[in-house]
């Protein structure tokens, strides 16, 4: 067993250390914490020192704010495993992963019904995720504008994207990060996704695209895609402009192919150029895999590829890294060949089952607004129906007691008033865990009734002491929704660390 305590050497600015001894086996010396330490210690000690330490971490099962695979087959594992040391990039060094890769694009691209040609094979490339991917995509689209504004002699220092309010941080990354100004069509209470009609009246000749989001991070609702690429052609013919559509399908990209294949979405909309997925959240791939598919090679801009050969042979190059493992995209070729759409489908129908017994065993509840939708991807969101006693902070602080982490968030504008729960159904969280979920949370309900009533008698004992005849001005949910809103805001900007 190894025994670790936090402590510091002599004088207020020691270096914070870690004592850690292996019943004084191994280790005698204060290891320190944030500085390389002086002399090796054994391989044991080294591995229990970390294996105890992560002991501490949630459990990944248990995670319920995540959209990201967190278990895979023990034959997986095992291909990740024995792939774990092919660095990707070498593609003339592991010529059968690049094969693998690009197995993994077509079929990918079939999936999302791209007008490949027999003798044609499909244009994308695999990223670490779809923040990479709505990088390269983002870059393609202002590329492209740049290079029309250019040939039609007028400015090009200009470019905004049209979104929702209800993205991901990453498209806010690639503004910032690439100069591109985001025009966000806010939300409204009860509608939490992108309006295709505002959205479309906020177009303009220097928008370089409008991104869809199928499967909203906050509901997990699919945005109206075909509406969106009716109104958007009927503007471009009346403007003369070329304002295409991506589809940010990190979430949805592996459903509604499965469970709504009459929905168009896709590339069978015309104005959709390109399209990205994550294979690490319903791809059911380890973190560290995501797929970004171009429509034809016309909408990726040639400059943008680079070709090296100083690792044997002439290798084409599109990415924001250079080099990253091999073992996620091996692990996405054996999901698509083991499952197939069989397996796909069954998988998604299962967690679409599993979230509408959550849904239902929340409701019973009798204490909660259920926001999420049914169709889209599974997830639960819901909000208290009255927070004047308690807020779902508390309910999502009390949760991580039975080892649950549920995220508690406040909607984006303009519905920041509006805080809520969200639980993510993976392909690991069973009917029971629906079970033992819904029966904490009323657990938890119980605690904080509890509390809050207590909490009342003694403000109305303090108050008739004080002379106020026991008389407490309540505040409107609206109120007390605002306020909590505003210091979990202004708690998460104090934060140095934490998850984005």
């Amino acid at each position: 067993m190894v025994v670790s305590v936090a402590a510091t050497g002599a004088g207020t600015d020691a270096e914070p250390v870690t004592s850690t001894f292996f019943a004084s086996r191994y280790v005698r010396d204060p290891l320190p914490r944030y500085r390389m330490p002086e002399r090796s210690i054994p391989r044991e000690a080294a591995y229990q020192i970390i294996n105890d330490e992560l002991m501490l971490d949630g459990n990944p099962r248990l995670n319920l704010a995540s959209f990201v695979s967190t278990w895979m087959e023990p034959e997986c594992d095992k291909l990740i495993m024995g792939s774990i040391n092919k660095n990707y990039v070498d593609m003339d060094e592991y010529p059968v992963t690049t094969e693998l890769q690009n197995r993994c694009v077509n079929m990918i691209a079939h999936l999302f019904n791209a007008p490949i040609k027999e003798d044609e094979t499909a244009v994308g490339v695999g990223t670490v995720g779809s923040s990479e991917a709505i990088m390269l995509a983002g870059l393609a689209f202002k590329r492209t504008w740049q290079n029309k504004r250019k040939e039609q002699g007028k400015p090009y220092d200009k470019p905004n994207i049209v979104t929702g309010a209800n993205v991901q941080v990453c498209w806010e990354k690639f503004a910032r990060y690439f100069e591109v100004e985001l025009k966000e069509v806010k939300l409204s209470e009860g509608y939490y996704v992108m309006d295709p009609v505002k959205a479309v009246e906020m177009v303009d000749e220097n928008t370089i695209c409008v991104a869809a989001i199928l499967g909203s991070t906050l509901t997990g609702e699919f945005e109206d895609v075909k509406q969106l690429n009716d109104l958007l052609t009927e503007k471009n013919k009346e403007t003369g402009w070329d304002v295409p559509i991506h589809v940010d399908a990190a979430s949805g990209g592996f459903i509604a192919p499965f469970l709504y294949p009459e929905l168009v979405w896709d590339f069978r909309l015309p104005l959709v150029k390109s399209i990205n997925v994550s294979g690490h959240k319903y791809g059911l791939v380890y973190a560290g895999v995501g797929w970004v598919i171009w429509r034809s090679k016309e909408d990726l801009p040639e400059e943008l590829i680079f070709h090296i050969n100083y690792l044997g042979t002439d290798q084409p190059t599109f990415t924001l890294n250079f080099s990253k493992g091999s073992s996620q995209i091996i692990a996405q070729y054996y999901q698509l060949i083991r499952l197939g759409f069989e397996g796909y489908k069954n998988i998604m129908e299962n967690c679409m089952e599993n979230a509408a017994i959550l849904r239902e065993g929340i409701a019973a509840t009798g204490r909660f607004d259920i926001l999420s939708k049914d169709a889209g991807v599974p997830l639960v969101a819901f909000s208290l129906k009255d927070s004047s006693r308690f807020s779902v902070f508390d309910i999502s602080e009390n949760l991580r007691r039975f080892g649950w982490i549920v995220p508690a968030y406040t909607m984006p504008a303009d519905a920041e008033h509006v805080a809520v729960l969200r639980v993510v159904i993976r392909e690991d969280f069973s009917r029971s865990f629906s079970e033992r979920l819904v029966n904490d949370v009323l657990k938890i309900l119980r605690e904080l009734d509890a509390r809050a009533t207590h909490a009342v008698r003694v403000a109305s004992a303090t108050a008739a002491q004080s002379g106020d005849g026991g008389v407490v001005a309540r505040k409107s949910v609206l109120e007390i929704e605002r306020e909590v809103a505003a210091r979990w805001r202004d708690a998460v900007n104090k934060k140095k660390t934490g998850p984005c």
